[in-house]
């Protein structure tokens, strides 16, 4: 290693260092250990433009890790990205570029937010697939174009592998040859707690090898070039790759080698042994302009070579007036994703009768065709959950352009390697029940944070399902969607509120979950498609004298409907229907809307077979909720409903009496 590679990776370290000791917060065992590995890969090898951060045909970089964020923020600094020394000083603290984990659309050289450990994984799987695609798309019109053509690396530790996920993802990953899929592994066997020879004692080499991953070495991580060396021979290969760097965590510390440099900054005097010891001055924030000019010129001239020749290809397509390669170009550059759908195009006949998941099934085989930016798949369960692209390809190595991926039994890395795949833009979805979706939870969460325009598919969505037991019979799981930020739930009726959910999903940037029902269902009486982006509306108004309301979503909509009729017509109680597709939506609506809607002094009922806990917003006692607030059972759906008192006689019942007993209030 040269004199000067030397002292931009020691400047990289230490200013890393000020950052946690300035925040008094952060983890500077990784710092210490894994700085090396960074220069190496952002000098040698990274096709990037620190004044052009969103380049489309830029590498991708994870940092799975995301703890070592304080390492990945001075590397940036140090690559010539656009932080101020003042952004630095302000690790950590509110509102700053360089906040605790790494974050996407915050600073700039961040691809993607990490910290839940293995999502990132999962992430770069997702990244590495959709470059794949779109430079399969790119290669169908113009068979030599340099278009797409980028790596994905992540950078992951002990952590992250100990997580089942990263097993999920990186099996997918070698199913797919996903060769331009790069992990560079932080060896350094510790952990937080304490070193991982209590903890995670299998060998790693030979997991990968079954896994047939392309496997490299490098003995020493402090060693810069045989690191560079290492990703050189990476990027050679035809399979996806591991290198396994043996690094030793809070190299050089008072407490390397230990996990009580992990988590923690270092005590001053610690700070200062290693500042002498790297030859660096005392004073923090002080980094010499030499080194990073010198860091900078030599990623800038490698670079400027790569974007030259690719700028002459894109210019070449952009004359050209290809309509698939310029759309390629507007979806990474402008995030442009243009669909013609129009629910009016849906002739439904007045006898239309059918499981929700077959005409969710035939909606999303009549959006497919409109755009190459559709895909999504299934963990094993397209064939239930009926959401397969009919007309489309499997992804696979052979057929790259394939539509419908296969995740196999992997609900875990399904969730993580769709969020990868919309970092790249595409219009991903993902299906399983909705019981399942509880597996999806840390991968649904990193969609809405990111706010990523992925929608997961959730079918059996209530203890409807009967023989399948508890189980299959999702409960708790609705409150947990609509408890999440960002995402927006939608769970349809009938036909019009399926098509009113995909033109919201496809017409806007968010994620979404799209729960549907497998039972068979009529169009109900005045639903409309229009409408669903209200979040809720009235179906049913009452004819004279508004005596009630009855909030209702699903497959409980018509049940509601044939309750008030029933009402109305035997004891001449006059209610109103609400249809709530999504409450999302519905709150954020002016409150005139509901106001207007759901007048405060009438009697307010709910009707939803999921917890009644989220609904206590809107119904007017908790007992005017008719919901599930305990598990399923095995049995026919007709007998459930009776065991649970689910009928809709049953529900008749009750509601009159709470519609006809007279509220006496005390006066004191």
């Amino acid at each position: 290693m040269s004199k000067l590679d030397n002292l931009v990776i020691n400047s990289i370290k230490t200013l890393a260092l000020d950052m946690i000791d300035k925040a008094q917060s952060g983890h500077p065992g990784i710092v210490l250990g894994l700085a090396p590995t960074l220069y190496a890969l952002y000098k040698d090898h990274l096709n990037v433009i620190p004044s052009n951060p969103k380049w489309l045909n830029r590498d991708r970089v994870v940092l799975s890790a995301g703890h070592g964020s304080a390492l990945l923020y001075a590397t940036l600094y140090h690559a010539g990205y656009e932080l101020e020394m003042a952004d630095l000083e302000a690790f950590r603290q509110i509102n700053s570029l360089t906040p605790g984990h790494p974050e996407y659309k915050v600073t700039p050289g961040v691809d993607v937010s990490t910290g839940p450990l293995g999502q990132g994984i999962g992430m770069a799987v997702g990244l590495a697939l959709g470059e794949r695609y779109l430079r399969s798309i790119v290669e169908i019109e113009a068979k030599n174009s340099n278009l797409i053509d980028y790596y994905t690396y992540c950078i992951c530790g002990d952590g992250d592998l100990m997580e089942g996920l990263s097993y999920e993802a990186l099996s997918f990953a070698s199913t797919q040859n996903l060769n331009k899929l790069i992990l560079l592994y932080d060896n350094n066997k510790v952990s937080l707690d304490n070193k991982t020879d209590v903890t995670f004692t299998e060998d790693i080499e030979m997991r990968f090898e079954a896994l047939d991953f392309n496997i490299l070495k490098v003995k020493n991580g402090n060693d810069y070039e045989a690191i560079s060396s290492a990703i050189k021979e990476a990027k050679k290969s035809k399979r996806p790759s591991i290198i396994i760097i043996d690094t030793t965590i809070g190299k050089d510390s008072l407490n390397e080698g230990t996990n009580l440099v992990h988590g923690k900054p270092l005590t001053k005097e610690d700070l200062k042994n290693i500042k002498t010891k790297l030859k660096i001055k005392e004073e923090p924030f002080n980094v010499n302009l030499s080194d990073l000019t010198y860091f900078q010129n030599a990623l800038n001239n490698r670079v400027n070579k790569v974007y030259k020749n690719w700028l002459s290809d894109y210019n070449q397509i952009k004359d050209s007036n290809d309509l698939i390669l310029n759309a390629v170009i507007n979806l990474l550059e402008k995030n442009e994703f243009n669909i013609d759908f129009d629910d009016t195009k849906f002739k439904i006949s007045e006898e239309y009768s059918e499981s929700l998941r077959d005409t969710n099934h035939k909606i999303m085989n009549f959006i497919s065709p409109k755009s190459p930016f559709f895909l999504g798949g299934s963990a094993d369960l397209s064939s239930s959950c009926k959401t397969s692209l009919d007309k489309s390809l499997v992804q696979l190595p052979e057929t790259p352009v394939g539509k419908n991926i296969y995740f196999g039994v992997r609900e875990h890395a399904m969730g993580a390697i769709l969020n990868g795949l919309a970092l790249t833009n595409l219009k991903v979805f993902g299906s399983t029940f909705l019981s399942f979706s509880d597996y999806l939870k840390p991968a649904i969460r990193m969609s809405a944070l990111m706010n990523l325009p992925v929608t997961y598919i959730f079918t059996h969505d209530s203890f409807y399902v009967g023989e399948d037991g508890p189980t299959h019979e999702a409960v708790e799981q609705l409150t947990m969607l609509r408890s999440t930020p960002n995402l927006i739930t939608f769970r349809p009726c009938d036909i019009n509120e399926i098509l009113g959910s995909w033109e919201f999903i496809l017409k806007n940037h968010c994620p979404t979950s799209l729960v549907i029902s497998k039972e068979k269902v009529s169009k109900c009486k005045n639903t409309n498609a229009k409408f669903v982006k209200y979040g809720a509306y009235m179906i049913r108004k009452e004819k004279y004298h508004l005596d009630g309301i009855i909030i209702a979503t699903g497959t409980e909509v018509e049940k509601a409907l044939n309750i008030a009729r029933r009402l109305y017509l035997e004891d001449g109680l006059d209610l109103r229907v609400v249809s709530m597709p999504s409450m999302e939506l519905f709150l954020k609506q002016n409150p005139k809307y509901e106001e207007q809607l759901l007048p405060k002094n009438i009697k307010t009922f709910v009707i939803e077979a999921g917890s009644s806990l989220i609904w206590n917003r809107f119904a007017s006692k908790p007992e005017y909720i008719f919901g599930i607030d305990h598990f399923g059972l095995s049995g026919k759906k007709e007998d459930l409903l009776k065991y649970f008192k689910y009928t809709d006689d049953q529900i008749y019942e009750k509601m009159k009496n709470y519609l006809q007993k007279t509220e006496i209030i005390d006066i004191i």
